[in-house]
């Protein structure tokens, strides 16, 4: 075996493995999970450009009735066993779902006119198969609206795999979303994408090879595919719970749930046809109260409540639930038992966690403290396959309380480079450090090696000894891990302690910046304007021609700031005494600029971009003063 190969499952790991106890109504879930079925993917696998987005293949290692390898948790072997049904399958009348060809499911509403879409999935190339499969096998129809569900990726990022920007603007195309979903798309994958995309690799895994010893699942679905993804600007918004619309024949009542599973997200419910949407905020797994991709954290108390209200308004009238991931749930009684533990759950960590911060206790504490309870332990729906009770009772924490434990001594720590150094002096030197680490190793204690080994690794990155036994640790606390993202995080963390932090170059302008406001590609600027490369001042005038939006933007204090001139308010619209320059450009060419700053010479002497006034080189040296984003290290400083 060589050095850079995953090691196999200790004793001791083995030994935990074994002992878990799983003890699930498989014949109900399984049955659920194959339920409706009535056509598959040929083959099983999407390209794009001659690549594999999505290969059904990759995970026929779960297809057995075997049972599960020392190697992976059994909860998690069971749940990606059922993540691994995949087709179209019949949800109830006149409705259709395809999953398992994503991490996500897109769901399709045989309409008046055409399709209704729930949640185009993540990539285009996916949801475009999956439509074909369902045009194939239901019959061609157009698509006539689109549901987008909430403000995250992979249930949007497909749109163009469904419909066209021009369908759309030629309003042949509703997109439905629920209010502040744009800002809240672009926030989430603009402002912070370059180092949440690199986080998401670790709590995803995907670059990691499919197997007992790699990724065997993601939790919510089987892996994130890999391909382009997109955005479309809604064409309505819901603004209110209660509201209701006809789209294409089909009658929809709404409730709006922002900050639960998502800053902006909704459920919603088909009267006609006693069905109720969760959109993500009911899965069959615990969920995240904070992804450890990152992501603003989630209001858990909210979420609750949202589930308590959502029964209140159509428990009694809901014959069948689904969700934008996993299965669905059939019957009345069974939706609602499913909803209320849902709904008891996240009241649970949210109750417990603040009952033990009143009395004092740290977050590392309560975390290490609370457990599920009896009552949930045998429902396979609140597992810990995705979020985990240990990192979102720190959420809680953190969103009442903050990152700071009230203890002095961790006010203003050193930074970790820094105390690293001083942790090995201290500790004798980085050989004193790693043997002791060994003889935690060779006695199971792999929390320990992989906490302390991390002081030795960034002391001295290059310290292979290190190195090899941190990941040799982590891979073990990966195999030992219920919840998928932490088992990813881990065996990624292991890959790269072995084969060195990967570099995957420049961090591009997403996709998604196409559907962005003007005001929205100006605060894109802001988060990366390093103000030691500009001027002290400046004053310009953005006329972006094909938005019709007119932005004055100024630099002071090491800041930008931010106003539209365009607006009716006329305190607010009167342009300054003095400009430095002022340019016209399209949207389009905005992006171009804000990702690449060396092309706003050659655009400007072809003509793309208009200087109406002023000097030139004020806007191409702010440009210049925008950082490029390289692929962060996580693992090593």
């Amino acid at each position: 075996m060589s050095d850079l190969d995953p090691r196999p499952a200790t004793g001791f790991t083995e030994a935990a493995n074994s002992a878990a106890v799983v003890d699930f109504d498989d014949e109900v879930d399984f049955a659920a999970a194959q339920r409706g079925l009535i056509a598959q993917l040929p083959g099983g696998r999407v390209e794009q450009a001659g690549n594999a987005v999505w290969d059904v293949a990759s995970h026929d290692f779960l297809r057995t009735d075997d049972p599960p390898p020392p190697s992976v948790h059994p909860g998690l072997w069971r749940q990606g066993r059922l993540n691994s049904n995949h087709g179209l399958f019949e949800v109830a009348d006149g409705v259709w779902q395809a999953r398992g060809y994503d991490i996500s499911n897109i769901t399709f509403m045989a309409a008046d006119d055409g399709w209704l879409i729930i949640d185009p999935l993540t990539t285009e190339a996916t949801a475009a198969a999956c439509l074909a499969l369902a045009n194939d096998t239901l019959g061609t129809r157009p698509v006539s609206a689109v549901i987008y569900t909430h403000s995250h990726v992979d249930h949007f990022g497909g749109v163009l795999g469904v419909t066209s920007e021009e369908a759309v603007t030629a309003g042949d195309v509703r997109i439905i979303a629920p209010d502040g979903f744009l800002e809240e798309a672009v926030k989430e994958n603009g402002h912070a994408g370059p180092v949440m995309s690199r986080r998401a690799l670790f709590q995803f895994g995907p670059l990691l090879a499919p197997g007992p010893r790699g990724q065997v699942d993601a939790g919510l679905g089987q892996a994130l595919p890999l391909g382009a993804n997109n955005l479309l600007a809604p064409t309505e918004t819901i603004a209110a719970t209660g509201e209701e619309l006809t789209v294409d024949g089909i009658r929809i009542v709404f409730q709006n749930t922002p900050d639960a599973e998502a800053p902006s997200e909704m459920n919603f419910f088909f009267p006609d046809k006693s069905l109720l949407c969760l959109a993500e905020n009911c899965t069959h797994n615990l969920h995240n109260l904070y992804p450890i991709r990152g992501a603003q954290t989630r209001d858990a108390l909210a979420w609750s409540k949202y589930l308590q209200e959502a029964l209140v308004m159509w428990g009694d009238h809901t014959d069948i639930c689904f969700a934008s991931h996993h299965w669905p749930r059939f019957g009345r009684e069974d939706a609602k038992a499913f909803i209320a533990m849902q709904r008891d759950v996240y009241r649970w960590m949210h109750d417990q966690t603040l009952r033990l911060a009143n009395h004092g206790h740290t977050p590392d504490e309560i975390a290490d403290e609370l457990t599920l309870p009896e009552c949930f332990s045998h429902q396979s729906h609140v597992q810990g396959y995705y979020g985990t009770v240990s990192h979102n009772v720190r959420s809680v924490y953190n969103r009442y309380l903050g990152w700071y434990d009230g203890n002095p001594a961790n006010l203003h720590p050193l930074p970790p480079v820094e105390a690293a150094g001083r942790y090995v002096e201290m500790m004798g030197g980085a050989d004193n450090v790693i043997a002791g680490a060994r003889r935690a190793y060779d006695e199971g204690d792999y929390r320990w090696v992989a906490q302390v080994l991390n002081h030795v690794i960034f002391d001295d990155p290059t310290n292979q000894t290190a190195r090899r036994l941190s990941a040799d640790a982590m891979e073990q606390l990966g195999y030992q891990s219920e919840s998928a993202t932490w088992r990813n995080s881990y065996l990624m963390g292991a890959f790269e302690l072995r084969h060195g932090s990967l570099q995957l170059g420049r961090a591009r302008q997403p996709a998604m910046a196409k559907a962005m406001t003007g005001e929205l590609l100006i605060d894109a600027m802001g988060v990366r304007f390093n103000p030691a490369g500009y001027r002290d001042a400046a004053t310009m005038i953005w006329r972006i021609t094909d938005l019709g939006e007119d932005h004055l933007l100024e630099v002071s204090n090491h800041a930008i700031s931010q106003r539209r001139l365009d607006e009716v308010d006329p305190d607010w619209s009167a342009e300054p005494d003095e400009v430095d320059v002022t340019l016209s450009l399209d949207r389009a060419t905005m992006v171009t600029i804000i990702d690449e700053a060396e092309s706003f010479g050659p655009l400007v002497d072809d003509g793309t971009i208009t200087i109406e006034s002023g000097d030139a080189a004020v806007a191409a040296e702010f440009l210049a003063a925008l950082d490029v984003f390289q692929t962060a290290n996580i693992i090593e400083p």
